[in-house]
């Protein structure tokens, strides 16, 4: 890594320091309306993270200038694509997150790494004035998730979660729940796959381009193996939550927005126990329930007090769509599109990290239930686990030196 490369934590936060004192004074050129460009970076340009930056550079209202990434190939096949969009080789390619969060340029950043960099690297870019687009889950634990949140809050960013399929793939549901066609929703079920696990994989040689401690980051230190930097990193505990955090955020995320409860959470996660609770059950206040696997309906099944959807037996094209409207997204092309209008008109988007920190949440509490196989309480608004110290000690994880939250 180059001298330039590592930035100090303690110098970092002096730069945002004198970028939050300034903030109550200054109104983004986005606010007042400005019609330059939107001034944007990619941080992990993995596979996702190139997927979502051919989807910014389609915009033209985006100018991309920097991407970074800890694996030296995906660095440059992302400063390609840029290039290649532009005509031109302007585009800066960065190992280190904060020399591009330091570029006062820079209006918004994309955030596409593991889970387990999400909250440091979208915390850091807040408090220097960026508004984020964060890949799901946008957290690892429930604690980081929350912290974003106040974050973003304070310093008056945009901050939308990179869940896409929440209202493009299940605005059907959406509609036909909330159009009173299945009567007062009851039950949900979401088929995704299960909690992640302990890591054992065998030690391999780090490749010559690979900064693999800069990958690691705050998780703890293992030998490297290939399969993390290329998208094998979910089923492990130590980066990500599984299928019910990648999925997972998709899938309840869908079922609670359905349902209208995106923002709160259950009451009671009761594991499975192959009696009375067959499947990984979350209880809500109001009575619903909504089940992990069990369903017929591919994804998402719904019921309620006068049928189900999908109806079994029936097919869906035989259902007539109630003509209701439900607030989505906000501009045009899609999430992307959303999160950046909202950049210009300060809005929050369709998936603020309020209620993409709920579903994360959501998908945590899940598996936790699963890691203890036992029944917890929660409260929804304090966000504690109620009368259980040895499973609140999982709502966070502690971050291997020197990394920690802002």
């Amino acid at each position: 890594m180059s001298k330039q490369s590592r930035i100090s934590r303690r110098t970092f936060l002096a730069r945002a320091a004198v970028g939050a004192c300034a903030a109550p004074w200054l109104l983004p050129a986005r606010a007042a309306g400005a019609n330059d460009r939107i001034v944007m970076a990619g941080i992990g340009m993995g596979g996702q993270g190139r997927g979502d930056l051919g989807a910014f550079l389609g915009f033209k209202e985006v100018q991309v200038v920097a991407v970074c990434d800890v694996v030296g190939r995906h660095r440059a096949m992302a400063k390609d694509m840029v290039d290649r969009t532009y005509g031109n080789t302007d585009c800066r390619a960065y190992e280190h997150f904060r020399e591009v969060l330091a570029r006062p340029d820079i209006d918004a950043v994309l955030i596409a790494t593991p889970d387990h960099w999400h909250a440091i690297i979208a915390t850091e870019a807040l408090m220097l004035g960026k508004d984020v687009y964060c890949e799901k889950p946008e957290s690892l634990t429930v604690r980081q998730g929350r912290t974003m949140t106040q974050v973003a809050r304070r310093y008056g960013r945009v901050f939308s979660g990179g869940s896409q399929r929440v209202w493009e793939d299940y605005n059907w549901f959406h509609k036909m729940v909330r159009g009173g066609a299945i009567g007062e929703v009851r039950e949900a079920w979401v088929n995704v796959g299960g909690p992640s696990e302990a890591c054992y994989l065998p030690p391999v040689p780090t490749p010559p381009d690979v900064n693999w401690d800069m990958w690691l980051g705050p998780a703890p230190w293992r030998p490297f193996h290939p399969s993390l930097i290329t998208g094998g990193f979910r089923p492990y505990r130590d980066y990500s939550g599984g299928g019910m955090t990648d999925w997972g955020c998709h899938g309840f995320g869908g079922a609670l927005f359905t349902c209208n409860l995106h923002q709160t959470g259950p009451i009671e996660i009761i594991p499975p126990d192959g009696k009375d609770h067959p499947q990984l059950t979350y209880v809500f206040a109001n009575g619903v329930r909504i089940y992990h696997g069990g369903g017929w309906g591919g994804l998402l099944s719904f019921k309620g007090t006068r049928g189900e959807l999908p109806a079994r037996g029936k097919e869906v094209k035989e259902q007539p769509l109630p003509d209701i409207q439900i607030p989505n997204y906000r501009g045009k092309g899609g999430i992307f599109g959303d999160f950046l209008y909202c950049v210009r008109t300060r809005e929050r988007p369709f998936r603020d990290i309020e209620i993409a920190h709920r579903t994360a949440t959501h998908s945590h509490l899940g598996n936790i239930a699963y890691w203890l196989n036992r029944r917890l309480k929660w409260d929804p608004v304090k966000e504690e686990i109620i009368g259980d110290p040895e499973a609140s000690r999982w709502l966070d994880r502690p971050m291997r030196e020197p990394w920690r939250l802002a």
